[in-house]
């Protein structure tokens, strides 16, 4: 959802999408059991099924698949995020500054992150965290955690993530999607993508 979210004018509204063919942006075709290294980093997913990969990158080291399209089932990849980096390409570093990643970031700091992230960059009023638990990930301890936010036209997203902190640096997977329908309809495609990925 990442990069659309500037783009008003190419918004599919839960109910069109429901009733509209999905529109996708330009992108690639990801096989399934074909292991793919994302974000142009050491993290990579090997995906049971067929995805999009958008070829608008909303960061340096971040990435977005799509299923149906952008906005509708979008899971971003955040990889190799050091300290005093954003998860995001910030549009100006002086006027429009991100949160950034912080030495001592742990785990429990990284739902903050997100919500900042999301906050500043699409201009989220109403966003928040839900539940929260100790898992794992990448083979190192992790955060997964919940969320719920109003886009500004007033659209409810949830999402879920996953994260962790590999040599001080972040890796982080997102899903987001219209509460309505595509959540509960592709949660379980997300998961089974986290349970697939590795550091090469």
């Amino acid at each position: 959802m990442l990069k659309s979210l500037l783009k008003p004018v190419l918004f599919i509204s839960a109910a069109t999408a429901l009733t509209a063919p999905a529109v996708l942006s330009a992108n690639d075709l990801i096989k399934s059991g074909e292991t793919v290294a994302v974000a142009k980093s050491t993290l990579s997913i090997t995906p049971p099924r067929d995805w999009n990969k958008l070829s608008a990158r909303p960061g340096k080291k971040a990435e977005t698949w799509t299923l149906d399209g952008e906005r509708l089932n979008d899971i971003s990849f955040y990889s190799d995020i050091a300290p005093g980096e954003p998860l995001l390409r910030e549009r100006s570093k002086k006027h429009d500054p991100l949160p950034k990643l912080r030495s001592n970031s742990l785990l429990t700091d990284v739902p903050e992150l997100l919500e900042g992230t999301y906050r500043a960059y699409f201009g989220i009023a109403v966003f928040s965290v839900g539940t929260s638990k100790p898992t794992k990930f990448l083979n190192e301890p992790a955060i997964q955690f919940t969320y719920e936010y109003v886009t500004p036209d007033e659209l409810t997203r949830r999402g879920e993530a996953i994260a962790a902190l590999r040599n001080g640096k972040l890796f982080m997977m997102t899903f987001d999607a219209p509460k309505l329908h595509f959540f509960d309809r592709n949660i379980e495609d997300y998961r089974a993508l986290v349970a697939t990925a590795k550091i090469s």
